[in-house]
Protein backbone atom coordinates (compact mmCIF):
# COMPACT_ATOMS: atom_id res chain seq x y z
CA UNK A 1 0.00 0.00 0.00
CA UNK A 2 2.68 2.46 1.02
CA UNK A 3 4.83 1.83 -2.35
CA UNK A 4 1.54 2.28 -3.86
CA UNK A 5 0.79 5.38 -2.23
CA UNK A 6 3.97 7.16 -3.04
CA UNK A 7 3.87 5.75 -6.95
CA UNK A 8 0.07 7.95 -6.91
CA UNK A 9 1.68 10.93 -4.86
CA UNK A 10 4.18 10.63 -7.65
CA UNK A 11 2.33 11.16 -10.40
CA UNK A 12 0.15 13.49 -8.80
CA UNK A 13 3.42 15.76 -7.90
CA UNK A 14 4.49 15.19 -11.81
CA UNK A 15 1.07 16.49 -12.63
CA UNK A 16 1.16 19.37 -10.69
CA UNK A 17 4.14 20.15 -11.18
CA UNK A 18 4.34 19.48 -15.04
CA UNK A 19 4.97 23.11 -17.08
CA UNK A 20 2.34 25.13 -18.69
CA UNK A 21 2.20 26.75 -21.30
CA UNK A 22 1.61 30.49 -21.64
CA UNK A 23 4.55 33.23 -19.90
CA UNK A 24 7.11 31.40 -17.98
CA UNK A 25 9.72 32.64 -15.31
CA UNK A 26 11.55 35.98 -15.02
CA UNK A 27 15.19 35.94 -16.91
CA UNK A 28 17.63 38.29 -16.67
CA UNK A 29 17.96 41.34 -18.67
CA UNK A 30 21.06 39.77 -19.97
CA UNK A 31 19.10 36.70 -21.08
CA UNK A 32 17.17 39.13 -23.91
CA UNK A 33 19.28 38.29 -26.77
CA UNK A 34 19.92 41.68 -28.82
CA UNK A 35 18.72 43.94 -26.32
CA UNK A 36 20.93 46.43 -25.94
CA UNK A 37 21.30 47.03 -29.84
CA UNK A 38 17.07 48.03 -30.49
CA UNK A 39 16.17 51.80 -30.95
CA UNK A 40 14.10 51.87 -28.06
CA UNK A 41 12.93 55.00 -28.28
CA UNK A 42 11.05 54.25 -31.94
CA UNK A 43 8.62 51.70 -29.29
CA UNK A 44 7.69 55.01 -27.54
CA UNK A 45 4.67 56.08 -29.47
CA UNK A 46 3.28 53.01 -29.82
CA UNK A 47 4.21 52.72 -25.82
CA UNK A 48 1.94 55.84 -25.12
CA UNK A 49 -0.80 54.16 -27.19
CA UNK A 50 -0.71 51.29 -24.49
CA UNK A 51 -1.20 53.66 -21.75
CA UNK A 52 -3.99 55.73 -23.14
CA UNK A 53 -6.37 52.22 -22.18
CA UNK A 54 -4.24 50.90 -19.57
CA UNK A 55 -3.06 54.19 -16.99
CA UNK A 56 -6.99 53.91 -15.78
CA UNK A 57 -7.27 50.27 -15.19
CA UNK A 58 -4.60 48.76 -13.23
CA UNK A 59 -2.16 50.93 -10.28
CA UNK A 60 1.28 49.67 -12.08
CA UNK A 61 0.26 50.62 -15.34
CA UNK A 62 -1.07 53.88 -14.06
CA UNK A 63 2.54 54.62 -12.10
CA UNK A 64 4.54 53.10 -15.04
CA UNK A 65 2.16 55.77 -17.61
CA UNK A 66 2.80 58.68 -14.82
CA UNK A 67 6.61 58.39 -15.50
CA UNK A 68 6.48 57.65 -19.45
CA UNK A 69 4.31 60.54 -19.37
CA UNK A 70 6.96 63.25 -18.13
CA UNK A 71 9.48 61.32 -20.68
CA UNK A 72 8.52 63.43 -24.17
CA UNK A 73 10.65 62.48 -26.48
CA UNK A 74 13.81 59.97 -25.13
CA UNK A 75 16.52 59.11 -26.43
CA UNK A 76 17.59 54.82 -26.97
CA UNK A 77 19.35 54.64 -23.56
CA UNK A 78 16.96 56.49 -21.96
CA UNK A 79 13.97 54.46 -23.30
CA UNK A 80 15.55 51.46 -22.77
CA UNK A 81 16.20 52.46 -19.31
CA UNK A 82 12.75 53.33 -18.60
CA UNK A 83 11.62 49.30 -19.69
CA UNK A 84 14.28 48.01 -17.68
CA UNK A 85 13.26 49.88 -14.22
CA UNK A 86 9.67 49.30 -14.69
CA UNK A 87 9.30 45.78 -16.14
CA UNK A 88 10.65 42.45 -16.20
CA UNK A 89 11.29 40.26 -18.89
CA UNK A 90 9.60 36.76 -18.95
CA UNK A 91 10.19 33.67 -21.29
CA UNK A 92 7.49 32.45 -23.26
CA UNK A 93 6.80 28.85 -23.45
CA UNK A 94 4.77 26.49 -25.55
CA UNK A 95 3.75 22.85 -24.53
CA UNK A 96 6.48 20.77 -23.62
CA UNK A 97 8.48 24.14 -22.80
CA UNK A 98 9.14 24.51 -26.57
CA UNK A 99 10.15 28.05 -27.17
CA UNK A 100 9.96 28.68 -30.83
CA UNK A 101 7.62 30.80 -32.13
CA UNK A 102 5.53 31.39 -35.64
CA UNK A 103 5.98 35.06 -36.43
CA UNK A 104 3.93 36.37 -40.13
CA UNK A 105 3.23 39.89 -41.09
CA UNK A 106 0.24 41.87 -41.91
CA UNK A 107 0.23 45.30 -43.26
CA UNK A 108 -2.80 47.90 -44.87
CA UNK A 109 -3.60 46.76 -48.61
CA UNK A 110 -4.37 49.60 -51.57
CA UNK A 111 -7.40 48.45 -53.39
CA UNK A 112 -9.40 50.99 -56.00
CA UNK A 113 -12.97 51.49 -55.01
CA UNK A 114 -16.32 52.91 -55.75
CA UNK A 115 -19.10 54.60 -54.22
CA UNK A 116 -21.68 53.29 -56.67
CA UNK A 117 -21.51 49.31 -58.17
CA UNK A 118 -20.52 49.52 -61.99
CA UNK A 119 -19.25 46.73 -64.01
CA UNK A 120 -15.53 47.31 -63.11
CA UNK A 121 -16.55 48.09 -59.15
CA UNK A 122 -18.81 44.95 -58.13
CA UNK A 123 -17.42 43.39 -55.47
CA UNK A 124 -18.91 44.96 -52.43
CA UNK A 125 -17.36 46.15 -49.16
CA UNK A 126 -20.12 45.38 -46.24
CA UNK A 127 -20.64 47.79 -42.88
CA UNK A 128 -21.72 45.75 -39.62
CA UNK A 129 -24.96 43.76 -40.40
CA UNK A 130 -28.13 44.67 -38.22
CA UNK A 131 -28.91 41.44 -37.75
CA UNK A 132 -25.61 40.22 -36.67
CA UNK A 133 -25.83 39.23 -32.75
CA UNK A 134 -22.71 39.39 -30.61
CA UNK A 135 -23.56 36.80 -27.51
CA UNK A 136 -21.75 37.43 -24.58
CA UNK A 137 -21.78 35.11 -21.70
CA UNK A 138 -18.68 34.90 -19.95
CA UNK A 139 -19.73 36.19 -16.52
CA UNK A 140 -21.58 32.52 -16.73
CA UNK A 141 -19.45 30.41 -18.27
CA UNK A 142 -16.04 31.99 -18.04
CA UNK A 143 -14.42 29.73 -20.17
CA UNK A 144 -16.06 31.45 -23.45
CA UNK A 145 -13.43 34.45 -22.38
CA UNK A 146 -11.94 35.95 -25.44
CA UNK A 147 -14.35 33.73 -27.76
CA UNK A 148 -16.40 35.15 -30.67
CA UNK A 149 -19.61 34.09 -30.05
CA UNK A 150 -21.71 35.58 -33.27
CA UNK A 151 -25.32 34.57 -34.03
CA UNK A 152 -28.30 35.38 -35.51
CA UNK A 153 -31.97 34.76 -35.03
CA UNK A 154 -34.36 32.17 -36.01
CA UNK A 155 -37.72 32.04 -34.87
CA UNK A 156 -36.98 31.21 -31.07
CA UNK A 157 -33.52 29.99 -31.56
CA UNK A 158 -29.55 31.68 -31.86
CA UNK A 159 -28.00 30.14 -34.96
CA UNK A 160 -24.75 30.94 -35.90
CA UNK A 161 -24.43 33.81 -38.99
CA UNK A 162 -24.16 33.45 -42.64
CA UNK A 163 -20.70 31.61 -43.51
CA UNK A 164 -18.45 33.50 -46.65
CA UNK A 165 -20.00 31.02 -49.32
CA UNK A 166 -24.14 31.81 -48.30
CA UNK A 167 -23.18 35.58 -48.11
CA UNK A 168 -21.72 34.98 -51.46
CA UNK A 169 -23.80 33.21 -53.10
CA UNK A 170 -26.67 35.39 -51.89
CA UNK A 171 -26.11 39.24 -52.40
CA UNK A 172 -29.23 39.93 -50.62
CA UNK A 173 -28.58 38.81 -47.06
CA UNK A 174 -26.36 41.85 -46.87
CA UNK A 175 -28.50 44.65 -49.44
CA UNK A 176 -28.11 47.92 -48.12
CA UNK A 177 -25.00 47.47 -45.87
CA UNK A 178 -22.15 48.16 -48.99
CA UNK A 179 -19.70 50.61 -47.69
CA UNK A 180 -18.31 50.70 -51.25
CA UNK A 181 -16.95 48.12 -53.97
CA UNK A 182 -13.80 47.52 -55.24
CA UNK A 183 -12.66 45.88 -58.45
CA UNK A 184 -10.54 42.80 -57.47
CA UNK A 185 -12.09 39.82 -55.52
CA UNK A 186 -9.12 38.53 -54.71
CA UNK A 187 -7.82 41.68 -53.32
CA UNK A 188 -11.19 42.35 -51.07
CA UNK A 189 -10.27 39.12 -49.24
CA UNK A 190 -7.01 39.84 -48.51
CA UNK A 191 -8.01 42.85 -47.13
CA UNK A 192 -10.19 40.71 -45.02
CA UNK A 193 -7.35 38.61 -43.85
CA UNK A 194 -5.88 41.54 -42.90
CA UNK A 195 -8.39 43.49 -41.30
CA UNK A 196 -7.82 47.00 -42.24
CA UNK A 197 -7.07 49.27 -45.54
CA UNK A 198 -6.40 51.55 -47.79
CA UNK A 199 -9.00 52.61 -50.81
CA UNK A 200 -8.26 54.73 -53.68
CA UNK A 201 -11.52 56.33 -54.71
CA UNK A 202 -12.47 57.12 -58.58
CA UNK A 203 -12.17 60.80 -57.49
CA UNK A 204 -8.58 60.24 -56.26
CA UNK A 205 -9.09 60.40 -52.58
CA UNK A 206 -7.84 57.81 -50.55
CA UNK A 207 -10.44 55.94 -47.89
CA UNK A 208 -9.74 54.03 -44.40
CA UNK A 209 -11.64 50.90 -43.75
CA UNK A 210 -11.14 48.96 -40.58
CA UNK A 211 -12.11 45.46 -38.87
CA UNK A 212 -15.47 46.83 -37.33
CA UNK A 213 -16.79 43.01 -36.84
CA UNK A 214 -16.87 38.96 -37.74
CA UNK A 215 -19.38 36.20 -38.43
CA UNK A 216 -18.01 34.52 -35.87
CA UNK A 217 -16.77 31.30 -38.11
CA UNK A 218 -13.21 30.10 -37.65
CA UNK A 219 -10.80 31.25 -39.43
CA UNK A 220 -9.01 29.03 -42.05
CA UNK A 221 -6.18 29.65 -43.90
CA UNK A 222 -6.64 29.42 -47.60
CA UNK A 223 -2.87 28.71 -47.94
CA UNK A 224 -3.89 25.47 -45.97
CA UNK A 225 -6.30 24.44 -48.43
CA UNK A 226 -4.03 24.92 -51.64
CA UNK A 227 -1.93 22.77 -49.78
CA UNK A 228 -4.02 19.86 -48.73
CA UNK A 229 -4.91 19.97 -52.61
CA UNK A 230 -1.43 19.55 -53.40
CA UNK A 231 -1.42 22.89 -55.44
CA UNK A 232 1.28 24.58 -53.83
CA UNK A 233 3.70 23.39 -51.08
CA UNK A 234 4.43 24.28 -47.63
CA UNK A 235 7.26 26.34 -48.56
CA UNK A 236 6.30 28.04 -51.11
CA UNK A 237 2.85 29.35 -49.56
CA UNK A 238 2.65 33.32 -49.11
CA UNK A 239 1.00 36.29 -50.14
CA UNK A 240 2.24 36.20 -53.55
CA UNK A 241 1.62 32.67 -54.21
CA UNK A 242 -1.60 33.01 -53.02
CA UNK A 243 -2.47 35.51 -55.15
CA UNK A 244 -0.46 34.53 -58.19
CA UNK A 245 -2.21 31.14 -58.08
CA UNK A 246 -5.91 33.08 -57.70
CA UNK A 247 -5.56 35.23 -60.40
CA UNK A 248 -4.34 32.00 -62.64
CA UNK A 249 -7.21 29.97 -61.92
CA UNK A 250 -10.26 32.47 -62.06
CA UNK A 251 -12.52 29.53 -62.39
CA UNK A 252 -11.16 28.00 -59.05
CA UNK A 253 -11.03 31.27 -56.76
CA UNK A 254 -15.28 30.73 -55.13
CA UNK A 255 -14.07 27.44 -54.09
CA UNK A 256 -10.85 28.16 -52.85
CA UNK A 257 -11.91 31.29 -50.93
CA UNK A 258 -15.50 29.21 -49.45
CA UNK A 259 -12.95 27.16 -47.47
CA UNK A 260 -12.85 29.92 -45.11
CA UNK A 261 -15.95 30.27 -43.52
CA UNK A 262 -14.56 33.41 -41.92
CA UNK A 263 -16.25 36.61 -43.06
CA UNK A 264 -15.21 40.27 -42.11
CA UNK A 265 -17.23 43.57 -41.76
CA UNK A 266 -15.86 47.09 -42.02
CA UNK A 267 -16.11 50.95 -41.17
CA UNK A 268 -15.04 53.53 -42.91
CA UNK A 269 -12.20 55.60 -40.58
CA UNK A 270 -11.32 59.41 -40.69
CA UNK A 271 -8.18 59.73 -42.81
CA UNK A 272 -4.74 60.70 -41.02
CA UNK A 273 -0.96 59.92 -40.54
CA UNK A 274 -1.89 57.21 -38.04
CA UNK A 275 -2.24 53.66 -38.59
CA UNK A 276 -5.37 51.68 -38.32
CA UNK A 277 -7.20 51.07 -35.37
CA UNK A 278 -6.00 47.19 -33.39
CA UNK A 279 -8.40 44.87 -30.81
CA UNK A 280 -7.00 47.33 -28.24
CA UNK A 281 -8.89 50.30 -29.69
CA UNK A 282 -5.40 52.30 -30.53
CA UNK A 283 -3.63 53.49 -33.87
CA UNK A 284 -1.23 50.31 -34.57
CA UNK A 285 2.49 51.66 -34.97
CA UNK A 286 4.02 50.08 -37.92
CA UNK A 287 7.01 47.78 -36.95
CA UNK A 288 6.05 48.30 -33.48
CA UNK A 289 2.73 46.88 -32.93
CA UNK A 290 2.23 43.27 -32.93
CA UNK A 291 -1.37 40.87 -32.36
CA UNK A 292 -1.41 38.25 -29.79
CA UNK A 293 -3.31 35.92 -28.71
CA UNK A 294 -4.86 37.59 -25.50
CA UNK A 295 -5.68 34.76 -23.75
CA UNK A 296 -1.89 34.58 -23.19
CA UNK A 297 -0.33 37.79 -23.48
CA UNK A 298 -2.79 40.64 -21.78
CA UNK A 299 -3.08 43.62 -24.76
CA UNK A 300 -0.66 46.73 -24.38
CA UNK A 301 1.89 44.25 -22.77
CA UNK A 302 5.48 44.98 -24.48
CA UNK A 303 6.57 42.04 -26.71
CA UNK A 304 10.38 41.66 -27.09
CA UNK A 305 10.98 39.74 -30.47
CA UNK A 306 14.18 37.80 -31.51
CA UNK A 307 13.66 36.22 -35.15
CA UNK A 308 15.16 37.47 -38.62
CA UNK A 309 13.72 39.25 -41.44
CA UNK A 310 12.01 37.41 -44.57
CA UNK A 311 14.25 36.20 -47.62
CA UNK A 312 18.06 37.09 -45.32
CA UNK A 313 19.74 36.17 -42.80
CA UNK A 314 19.54 39.63 -40.70
CA UNK A 315 18.39 39.27 -37.37
CA UNK A 316 15.02 41.33 -35.94
CA UNK A 317 15.16 41.84 -32.54
CA UNK A 318 12.88 44.70 -31.43
CA UNK A 319 10.33 45.85 -29.12
CA UNK A 320 6.51 45.94 -30.12
CA UNK A 321 2.98 46.27 -28.11
CA UNK A 322 0.48 43.80 -28.18
CA UNK A 323 -2.24 46.00 -29.75
CA UNK A 324 -3.85 43.40 -31.97
CA UNK A 325 -5.15 39.93 -32.50
CA UNK A 326 -6.05 37.93 -35.20
CA UNK A 327 -8.09 34.78 -36.24
CA UNK A 328 -5.24 32.72 -36.76
CA UNK A 329 -3.27 33.95 -34.25
CA UNK A 330 -3.50 31.48 -31.47
CA UNK A 331 -1.86 29.92 -28.93
CA UNK A 332 1.52 31.57 -26.98
CA UNK A 333 4.33 30.62 -29.57
CA UNK A 334 1.91 32.71 -32.44
CA UNK A 335 2.20 36.06 -33.76
CA UNK A 336 2.02 38.62 -36.13
CA UNK A 337 3.88 42.02 -37.22
CA UNK A 338 1.95 44.99 -38.12
CA UNK A 339 4.15 46.63 -40.86
CA UNK A 340 2.62 50.01 -41.90
CA UNK A 341 1.17 50.58 -45.54
CA UNK A 342 2.77 50.51 -49.15
CA UNK A 343 4.93 48.05 -51.10
CA UNK A 344 7.86 47.59 -48.19
CA UNK A 345 5.45 46.65 -45.68
CA UNK A 346 3.31 44.65 -48.17
CA UNK A 347 7.04 42.95 -49.17
CA UNK A 348 7.99 41.91 -45.26
CA UNK A 349 4.38 41.40 -44.51
CA UNK A 350 3.27 39.14 -47.16
CA UNK A 351 6.92 37.14 -47.02
CA UNK A 352 6.96 36.41 -43.03
CA UNK A 353 7.10 33.14 -41.62
CA UNK A 354 9.68 33.01 -39.58
CA UNK A 355 10.70 31.02 -36.21
CA UNK A 356 12.06 33.11 -32.76
CA UNK A 357 11.29 33.56 -29.58
CA UNK A 358 9.01 35.61 -27.82
CA UNK A 359 9.34 37.02 -24.51
CA UNK A 360 7.01 39.60 -22.37
CA UNK A 361 8.40 42.67 -20.58
CA UNK A 362 5.24 42.29 -17.39
CA UNK A 363 5.17 45.71 -15.50
CA UNK A 364 6.67 45.42 -11.91
CA UNK A 365 4.18 45.88 -9.03
CA UNK A 366 4.24 48.40 -6.87
CA UNK A 367 6.04 46.93 -3.79
CA UNK A 368 8.51 45.14 -6.13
Amino acid sequence: MTGLLAALLLIQGCVLFRPTAGIGEVIEWSKVRGWNQDRHSQAWSALQQSCVRLASRDTNWERICLHAADLLSPDDDTARRFFQTHFTPHRVYGKTRRQQALFTGYYEPLLHGSLEPSARYRYPLYAQPDDLLTIDLRDLYPELEGKRIRGRVLGRRVVPYYSRQELDDNAALLSGNELLWVDDETALFFLHVQGSGRVRMTDGGVLKVGYVDQNGHPYVAIGKTLVELGELSLDEVSLFSIRDWLRSHPERVRSILHSNPSYVFFTARQFDSGGPIGAFQVPLSAGRSIAVDPAVIPLGTPVWIDTRYPGDQRRLQRLLMAQDTGGAIRGPLRADIFWGHGDDAEQLAGNMKQSGEIIVLLPKRVND
